[in-house]
């Protein structure tokens, strides 16, 4: 395929506007949106059960309350304030030690601003096949910037506590069973003017042979907004794409004349507080953010326990292991945690009940201690297939 162009960054909004603009059209008609609700047995409502399988995804509006986006949003500012000033630095822009070398794994992932760092490149199993639109940054730009921050549960008191938000487990619960097990998790930043784009793709890579192969065994992400998000920078994804099995996207952007605005796909924008969900099967991606606008998603998922046992570590890992059930009781400890966690923050809140662990609650009190034991350096033992 023929290089992409580089057009700069005002040319890129421009061209864009047109198709955002198409794409909230077709949002719109779908809808697919609304209050997370439960029913009178503590159930996700079966009607946002039945629009999530049949396209995919869906919005549930106004989750996170005001205290708690606050919370989250300091996190992040201090994160971000405290990052090394590019992959290769010890130290973040005033001089002092960076946050995060007490971890294992590298709290933070650099890339060039505006870039798609992942799209027709053979990282991450391949699956981004095809590289999305490079506009060229501003000439003050930085050389480079945060594209994710890893590791929420272990860099941020605010976010082990969403980790066991109620809401969002019994969602969990709803669609892959009460022994639902974790997947990983990753805040996308996309800084405005700066942000970096994600090549369209499908999550899954273990199970599309699968003779059990569903529209589900992949499992789903949540997308938590911590700013309102725009057509511009949100997550669009093409709904129904999670039945159709594995995409040749190669082939859908050749149809669409060379084209990489997909013409059913659609924005997810949203207010800040809402929660996305999506099929990790469903094709999605995002555009470089050359608006002026920030996003701020923390994005974690969940599996059927049953797509995970006897799997191996892919999406990358360096770790192989089999995921028997010793491996998945290890990584699922911290749903137990954060349960506890997001209890003595919000003690009047209503407590999930995550069934793998009820009786072993006393053992997985939050507490410094089951920091040290559990949290940090949980993202070793992620469950990706």
């Amino acid at each position: 395929m023929a290089a992409v162009s580089s057009p700069s960054a005002q040319e890129h909004a421009s061209v864009l506007e047109k198709y955002l603009e198409e794409g909230m059209q077709r949002a719109r008609a779908i809808s697919n949106r609304g209050p997370l609700e439960l029913d009178s047995n503590g159930r996700l409502h079966q009607y946002i059960l039945d629009a999530f399988f049949e396209h995919g995804f869906y919005v549930f509006e106004g989750v996170i309350d005001d205290v708690e986006l606050e919370e989250l949003r300091a996190d992040i500012a201090r994160l971000l304030d405290e990052a090394p000033t590019g992959k290769d630095s010890k130290v973040d822009a005033k001089g002092r030690p960076a946050f995060g070398q007490e971890f294992t794994r590298p709290t933070y992932s650099f890339i060039k601003p505006l870039s798609d760092p992942w799209g027709g490149t053979k990282l991450l199993s391949g699956r981004h096949q095809v590289q999305m639109t490079q506009p060229s940054p501003a000439k003050d730009a930085p050389d480079e910037v945060v594209h994710l921050i890893g590791g929420m549960c272990q860099t941020m008191e605010s976010g082990i506590r969403l980790y066991g938000h109620p809401l969002l487990l019994a969602v969990a619960e709803a669609i892959n069973g009460p022994d639902f097990v974790p997947f990983n998790d990753a805040t996308f930043v996309k800084l405005p003017g700066l942000g970096g784009s994600v090549a369209w793709h499908q999550d899954g890579v273990t199970h599309w042979d699968a003779p059990n192969w569903d529209p589900g065994i992949h499992g789903f992400n949540f997308q938590v907004q911590l700013y309102p998000s725009t057509p511009a920078n949100c997550l669009w994804v093409v709904p129904d794409s999670h039945k159709n099995g594995r995409a040749d996207i190669k082939a859908l952007v050749e149809e669409n004349g060379g084209s990489e605005y997909l013409r059913d796909a659609i924005p997810l924008a949203c207010q800040a507080g809402d929660v996305t969900i999506a099929n990790r099967q469903i094709l999605h991606g995002s555009f470089a953010n050359t608006s002026p606008d920030i996003r701020v998603s923390l994005t974690f998922g969940f599996h059927r326990r049953s797509s995970v046992i006897g799997q191996r570590g892919v999406l990358g890992q360096k770790d192989d292991a089999v995921y028997d059930e010793q491996r998945v009781f290890e990584r699922s400890r911290v749903i137990a945690v954060a349960i506890d966690a997001r209890q003595q923050r919000f003690p009047q809140e209503q407590r999930f009940v995550y069934q793998p662990f009820v009786g072993r609650e006393d053992e997985y009190r939050w507490s410094p201690e089951i920091y040290e034991l559990v949290i940090k350096n949980y993202n070793l033992q992620d469950l990706s297939i």
